[in-house]
Order: C-alpha cells, then sequence, then structure tokens
C-alpha cells in the first residue's frame, strides 16, 4: 500500500512539475482583468499547489522516507517526551 502511495504523490509531483511552466500560452496576448493569461495560470498554479503540499503534509509526510513501522503520532510523541523545552542547566 504505501509503495503505491509513493507512486502516485511521485506522479502527482511530476505533473505539477510539468504545468509549472505554460508552455502553451507563450506568445499569448490575452488579458483578464487587465493581468495576461499567463500570470493567471500561475496564480493558479500556486493555489493547486499549495493546496496538493497541504494535502501531503496531512496524509504522506514522510512517505518513501521513515521506515514503515514509524508512525506520525508516534513520532510527535517521542519529540513531545524528549523536548522539555527551555534550557537544561
Amino acid at each position: 500500500m504505501r509503495h503505491l502511495q509513493l507512486v502516485g504523490w511521485l506522479a502527482v509531483a511530476v505533473v505539477l512539475c510539468t504545468l509549472a511552466i505554460p508552455w502553451f500560452l507563450w506568445g499569448d496576448s490575452r488579458t483578464v482583468a487587465g493581468i495576461p493569461l499567463w500570470l493567471w495560470w500561475h496564480i493558479g498554479w500556486m493555489g493547486l499547489t499549495s493546496v496538493v503540499f497541504w494535502l501531503f503534509s496531512r496524509r504522506a509526510w514522510g512517505l518513501g522516507i521513515e521506515p514503515d513501522g514509524a508512525t506520525q503520532a508516534g513520532n510527535m510523541a517521542a519529540k513531545t517526551e524528549t523536548d522539555a523545552g527551555g534550557d537544561q542547566p
């Protein structure tokens, strides 16, 4: 299951990277609300990328990096136990 998830997230990353530059809008002089169409493309792309990264951080953070047995909740509990906060004398 984790392998399938990893392949899916990699595919999403490749698609987002491919769509980062709107090659098909080069030389297009159309404007919408006084802003070039290619700039609207980038605004939409940044919004989509932000949502995808938020979803990735909630569902698959550490995928392909952390061992299969490690869980996000377990890592957070371990961090709070070792990080008491403040300086230790």
